[in-house]
């Protein structure tokens, strides 16, 4: 259907306010291999990851440090370093889990840990003092964090106090635990990061009751059922990130975003991505709009008799949405009655600490090995992403698995990160270039998808903009700027916590906090939205759901089967595409 219609929408937004303390360190991507063993990053994309890491130091320009602050850090250094040395040490980093144990309270092991948090501080003193352009300096704190992080005494069995008292009384036997779970990630040929064998996508994640009712070569669309009596006339159409799977948005009962919308009545459709393989290796960019976006908004609309859909776009899944609704806009077509976009980057001027490891040199590496055509695999994009939080996604599992002898824990979130997914090598040089590199989608008519020159001013429908605070791969202030190119009302909604923790903040947990302005103040610098932002406890989930039931189109009798005569049910939900693993 992709129906026209006039512009000129304008809807009020629903107010809010919000706080939060706690902070979870699971939203962070991982990646596995085979079912039935536990998950991580293979030994392969690890290297292939630490060769990213030393793509910073290689493609740094010539620097220099000012001699004087140099020379005044290094006596504040040789003054604190000699205090640590006749005096009796003490480790009092309360944040720090690496030394929250108490055996690195005392002796030698205090010692250790405190020089090593002495240099640290020093060293990322130093790259502070750096003569660079901001991108240069960012390279270079990025680069000296990850050899900090891998020399901390804590990774190694001869300065881990804890690991040998664990040995000590176990009588060996976690050491011996140690080596077999190193053994077997070494014929596994991953780190294990979380129990895969806990879950079954489809029984435990990803087990909301519907119906896959369309598949093409790219995409499978869900139907979920209904579990109330009555439902929103209009639907809406989830379309989740396409470098991983689709159950973010539906993991087990208790925070999925799936059931908190069914609950509210909300009639609910999913896009989910195929796993890229060798036969799809030509896709494009245009095609994941055109193939995917675009025909799942045609079916949506199809199979509820609806002209307008309410649209929510995830991560990557939200900048593909940005691009067909402007590129569909281009030709006067306004297909949706409202946007959500959920920690999404529509404007890459500053894109956090992905931008160390793109540049011309490196995206045009990318564009010889896979521009005209192959796969770029997810298991080489996770390792990289893994990379951006060593000590949480690779040091930790390094000293619980073979120091400590643990085996990890099942937890859902660290599940799903690691099912990453493979992309077209066309399409994923392509999104390098024109996003990260050049920054051509918040330029108004600078970037061309589908034939037409594009404006994101265009898209003119009511949206919701949520940012997660700690964010590290979308930072927040550059989420924020989405409210400066999009048409039509906008609420933006700050969210505590990071990527993954911070979005799937359940509800029915009512965690954490989120921060909300007056509709009318959308500045132009973040930090002055922030300024006079309002804090509120509680899930952001439930200020989504009273600004989304503005758009709801009515209301009518649940459909008591799925699908339609054109679209007949084809398989259960998931659906198989969701079930294919990253090779």
């Amino acid at each position: 259907m992709v129906t026209r219609r006039s512009s000129g929408k304008a809807q009020s937004a629903a107010k809010a306010r919000s706080s939060d303390q706690n902070r979870s360190s699971a939203e962070a991507d991982t990646s596995h291999d085979k079912p039935g063993t536990p998950t991580g990053m293979g030994f392969q994309e690890v290297q292939q990851a630490w060769a990213s890491v030393m793509q910073p130091w290689q493609a740094l320009p010539s620097w220099t440090i000012d001699p004087q602050a140099l020379g005044g850090l290094q006596r504040e250094y040789l003054e604190r370093a000699q205090a640590l040395m006749s005096g009796p040490a003490s480790v009092d980093t309360p944040s720090d889990k690496r030394f929250s144990h108490s055996a690195w309270r005392q002796g030698p092991f205090a010692v250790a840990a405190a020089a090593y948090l002495l240099n640290a501080e020093f060293i990322a003193r130093i790259a502070e003092l750096v003569d660079a352009d901001e991108k240069t300096k960012d390279r270079i704190r990025f680069a000296t964090e990850q050899w900090v992080d891998a020399a901390s005494p804590s990774n190694f069995l001869a300065t881990n106090p804890e690991a040998q008292q664990r040995m000590l009384e176990s009588g060996g036997e976690s050491l011996r635990q140690g080596m077999e779970n190193l053994i077997h990630d070494l014929a596994a040929g991953r780190i294990s990061q979380s129990d895969e064998t806990a879950f079954d996508v489809g029984q435990n994640v990803a087990s909301s009751e519907g119906a896959v009712v369309f598949r093409n070569e790219l995409i499978e669309i869900i139907q979920y059922k209904p579990i109330t009596q009555k439902v929103a006339k209009r639907p809406l159409l989830m379309v989740p990130p396409c470098i991983n799977k689709f159950y973010i948005l539906d993991l087990q009962p208790d925070n999925s975003l799936v059931q908190h919308c069914l609950a509210e009545g909300v009639q609910v459709f999913m896009l989910s991505w195929r796993n890229v393989d060798a036969s799809m290796g030509h896709l494009t960019w245009d095609d994941y709009l055109e193939t995917g976006a675009i025909e799942a908004i045609r079916v949506v609309q199809e199979i509820s008799a609806q002209d307008e859909i309410n649209l929510l776009g995830f991560c990557v899944g939200g900048t593909i949405v940005g691009a067909t609704l402007a590129a569909l806009a281009a030709r006067k077509i306004y297909p949706i009655a409202s946007l959500t976009l959920l920690t999404t980057l529509l404007d890459f001027s500053h894109p956090g600490v992905l931008g160390v490891f793109i540049d011309e040199q490196q995206v045009r590496l990318r564009e010889q090995s896979l521009g005209a055509g192959g796969v770029m695999k997810g298991k080489e994009l996770a390792a990289t992403f893994s990379a951006l939080r060593p000590n949480d996604l690779v040091w930790n599992y390094v000293v619980n698995n073979y120091l400590k002898g643990e085996r990890p824990a099942a937890f859902d979130l660290l599940y799903w990160n690691a099912d990453s997914t493979n992309l077209p090598g066309p399409m994923f040089a392509w999104y390098l270039r024109h996003m990260y590199l050049q920054n051509e989608l918040c330029q108004p008519n600078r970037l061309t998808c589908l034939g037409e020159a594009i404006d994101l001013g265009g898209i003119d429908a009511p949206s919701y903009i949520f940012a997660a605070r700690e964010d590290h791969i979308v930072p927040w202030q550059s989420a924020y700027l989405s409210t400066q190119h999009l048409g039509g009302e906008k609420r933006f909604v700050l969210g505590a916590s990071g990527h993954i923790a911070g979005t799937i903040n359940a509800a029915k947990r009512n965690r954490r906090s989120f921060w909300t302005a007056a509709p009318q103040h959308l500045p132009a610098e973040p930090d002055a939205w922030l300024n006079k932002a309002h804090e509120r406890q509680g899930s952001w989930w439930l200020d989504w759901s009273q600004w989304l039931s503005q758009f709801r189109g009515g209301e009518r009798v649940a459909p008591k089967v799925l699908g339609n005569a054109a679209y007949p049910v084809i398989d259960k939900a998931p659906g198989a595409y969701v079930k294919q693993r990253a090779d």
